[in-house]
């Protein structure tokens, strides 16, 4: 299946076209490369900029009303009970792609008990786990390189909940995401109207 838009679309340095399921004349919601917890995704202004604070009225107003639709869309297609909504806004706060995102985070209750707790997820942001321009650094290099068969990767095999074991998922894996989370977007605005 083609991807949602036909627009190259980056995140960063990084051509994300394959990953967006959503998208206003000013923002893009994406599904993550390397999720912390199933449906974590991403919204992000079309334009790059590093900082919150770089953003027009307009571009602030866009990306959090897509950030709104987005979680409701997530929330109810992930069965989660809440959300953890986060701007990590510049390097000192853990911002690993210098431009503007907010991660969603769908949510149940001790979904994060063997890992710490609720608040386990603050960590995983932070660390190597929650590094995306490594992760899409990596990604872009198996691109150019040798493709998963023939470097013998099992990569794009997604755990629910396992630390250790996540894995980069495949660009047909998050295309399959994509495409179905722009389905149920699309469903709930049709409802909404």
């Amino acid at each position: 299946m083609p991807p949602f838009t036909k627009d190259v679309v980056k995140f960063g340095t990084f051509v994300v076209t394959s990953q967006v399921f959503h998208l206003t004349p000013l923002s893009f919601a994406l599904v993550n490369l390397k999720p912390l917890l199933p449906g974590h995704v991403l919204v992000s202004p079309r334009r790059i900029v590093p900082r919150f604070n770089d953003l027009s009225a307009a571009e602030v107003q866009d990306l959090f009303l897509t950030v709104q639709r987005v979680s409701r869309t997530v929330e109810r297609v992930y069965n989660a009970s809440a959300l953890n909504i986060a701007i990590q806004d510049g390097v000192d706060a853990g911002q690993s792609v210098p431009h503007v995102h907010a991660h969603i985070i769908p949510r149940r209750k001790d979904d994060l008990s063997d890992a710490g707790g609720t608040d386990a997820i603050y960590g995983m942001m932070e660390s190597e786990e929650g590094d995306l321009g490594r992760q899409f650094a990596d990604q872009e290099k198996k691109k150019q390189g040798q493709s998963e068969e023939a470097a013998g990767d099992k990569r794009g095999r997604f755990p629910a909940v396992d630390e250790a074991g996540r894995k980069p998922r495949s660009e047909e894996e998050m295309q399959k995401e994509a495409d179905w989370l722009a389905e149920e977007m699309a469903k709930d605005e049709k409802s909404s109207t």
